[in-house]
């Protein structure tokens, strides 16, 4: 799913960027797929997408683990 249309991200990218980084805020994510926020619209799902993640390493997955899933959905 296209989470940025000004920069058209998808939603594994940003998955991607915060698994292999450490992502504070979706400017940071932003700057990580080298590509900058343009009119902020994307900001709270990018937020939401980091939350889940860290939910998911805190109850013992791994941030790699919900990257492999989410292609593994995305080809389905």
């Amino acid at each position: 799913m296209i989470v940025c249309s000004c920069n058209v991200l998808s939603d594994h990218e940003v998955r991607t960027a915060v698994s292999t980084a450490t992502c504070r805020n979706p400017s940071y994510v932003h700057g990580c797929l080298g590509c900058r926020v343009q009119c902020g619209r994307c900001a709270q799902t990018i937020w939401k997408i980091m939350e889940e993640m860290l939910d998911l390493a805190e109850i013992g997955g791994s941030v790699n683990d919900t990257v492999h899933a989410a292609f593994a959905d995305e080809r389905l």
